[in-house]
């Protein structure tokens, strides 16, 4: 089973809690919609640090919500987005 535990930041105080999560394995939903723009700047830059240091992935869900995935077994194949299959090109085009 897979654990995501949703972090709603109020501030850049709530990196601790991301971070801790993160640090035990569990995939964190960072939620920056109640956030000022520069402290949701910051939080980011700290989840990028974190992923940098320990391994792992970022992804933005929407403008303002992230998931962060460990490196490790915990990581869900789901996540992994995969290209959308288009109509074949013209033939000919390159």
């Amino acid at each position: 089973m897979v654990m995501v535990e949703t972090v709603r930041a109020r501030g850049y105080d709530d990196v601790r809690q991301v971070g801790h999560y993160f640090r035990q394995g569990v995939l964190v939903a960072m939620d920056l919609t109640e956030v000022a723009e520069d402290e949701a700047r910051q939080l980011v830059d700290f989840a990028a640090g974190l992923i940098c240091a320990r391994g792992g992935d970022m992804e933005r869900l929407s403008p303002r919500i992230f998931l962060l995935v460990p490196a490790g077994p915990t990581r869900p194949d789901a996540t992994v987005r995969r290209p959308e299959k288009t109509a074949a090109e013209p033939a000919g085009s390159s």
